[in-house]
């Protein structure tokens, strides 16, 4: 079948623009009816072909107003950005029949049908997703088992923590270094003592206590603030041209990347004190971090890696010229530009670590993953919520998503302000 006859050109543009917005038109009245209305306007036709012919009509007239330099701004937007070709076509039209047949059904769920009041899952009565049990749960979601009256401590020490992050990107430049010193080495210590207390008049907390949204922070947190600077040892080391530097750090980076991020945490919450004397504790959760720092640093020394080889042979022999002694030639001209180079990879890493904390709900962690689908599920009556797994799922799902997406978002203009990517 010969097409060319339907194809628009300037001499009868109006014609088609007419004709083609015209299919448009009836396959969007189509989808909108059937999705909103439960009314199909062509339900005479076979359920398949009448389930596809909004689809096949949008098709149809946006092959009829394709055409290249009409001279009309608007059409040849659409035609280059969304109809340059059937296949774009096709692609762009399948988008809008998803966003329309299936996102309203989703907010129904989700918002209008939803039920936000009460306090016992009897209160969901209404068809829609419960999401009473985020109010009544919240406290639990965001501090675990924690002391209700202890709460405090853990605001102070991600309060301190952001403060401390957010002060970096603002403070002179000559600041900047003592603040990053503090929150690597020192920061550390202090915040899990807050937190844990026992002394200076604070009440001890067992770790096992700790959970929720404050302990996955805490496990990446932690992780990812010790595992940078022992990353980028290792990748120096990787790079050294001493052999027993060299291959030592090939071994540990090639031991820790070998094995599942499960089996390390099986490792080191049951196995690893049947190793020890007699009399010996470690507690379980810092067993856990020193475990997933040493597993993120194999991970991360291979990032920084990458970063170092990307940089040209000059960078080295300039410092070299100018007289830097090694420690100068390293940290003050090969790092800083090699981390440059490695952002959006560091993005990929961090993200990639917070979301692997939620394992240590296997190892017996009360995280926000196992406080939403093991311990709410199973509290008894009247506020327990046994069958609403499928909420709590999608809470979840959504504060990673969030979390992801903002964290994302932060690095694309932190990039955009250093300039990557341009030349």
């Amino acid at each position: 079948m010969n097409l060319s006859i339907l194809k628009s050109d300037k001499k009868n543009l109006n014609s088609f623009i007419a004709a083609g917005s015209a299919l448009i038109f009836i396959g969007f009245i189509d989808i909108i009816l059937s999705s909103f209305f439960s009314t199909n306007i062509t339900a005479f036709l076979p359920n398949k072909i009448s389930y596809l012919t909004p689809l096949l009509f949008g098709l149809f007239g946006l092959y009829l107003i394709r055409i290249e330099f009409s001279g009309n701004k608007l059409l040849d937007k659409v035609n280059t950005n969304f109809n340059s070709s059937n296949f774009n076509a096709l692609l762009t039209l399948l988008v809008i029949f998803a966003l329309i047949k299936y996102i309203p059904p989703l907010l129904n769920w989700f918002v209008f049908d939803a039920n936000f009041a009460g306090n016992t899952k009897e209160d969901c009565t209404s068809g829609g997703a419960c999401w009473v049990f985020v109010k009544v749960w919240l406290n639990r979601f965001v501090y675990g088992l924690y002391p209700d009256t202890e709460q405090w401590r853990i605001n102070t020490a991600f309060l301190t923590l952001f403060l401390l992050v957010g002060a970096s990107f603002f403070v002179p430049q000559k600041f900047k270094k003592y603040i990053i010193i503090f929150l690597l080495f020192v920061y550390p210590i202090i915040g899990l003592k807050l937190i844990s207390g026992g002394d200076f008049g604070l009440k001890y907390v067992e770790t096992g206590a700790w959970g929720g949204l404050s302990l996955t922070f805490i496990v990446s947190a932690f992780a990812l603030i010790l595992c940078f600077p022992i990353g980028t040892i290792l990748a120096l080391g990787r790079r050294s041209k001493l052999p027993a530097i060299r291959y030592t750090s090939i071994g540990f980076i090639e031991l820790w990347r070998g094995v599942p991020l499960i089996t390390v945490l099986f490792m080191s919450a049951v196995m690893f004190p049947m190793f020890l004397p007699d009399g010996t504790y470690v507690d379980k959760l810092i067993r856990v971090l020193i475990a997933i720092t040493l597993f993120e640093a194999a991970y991360m020394a291979e990032v920084v890696r990458g970063g170092l080889q990307a940089l040209p042979k000059g960078q080295y022999e300039a410092a070299n010229a100018i007289g830097m002694n090694p420690f100068q030639r390293i940290f003050l001209v090969i790092v800083p530009q090699a981390l440059r180079a490695i952002i959006p990879t560091l993005v990929g890493s961090v993200i990639t670590s917070f979301k692997d904390s939620s394992l240590v709900a296997i190892i017996g962690l009360f995280d926000i993953l196992r406080i939403g689908t093991s311990v709410i599920p199973a509290q008894s009556q009247p506020v327990a919520f046994i069958g609403r797994n499928l909420e709590q799922l999608v809470f979840l799902s959504f504060f990673f998503w969030v979390f992801t997406f903002v964290f994302s978002r932060r690095s694309m203009k932190f990039e955009k302000r250093l300039g990557l990517g341009e030349r």
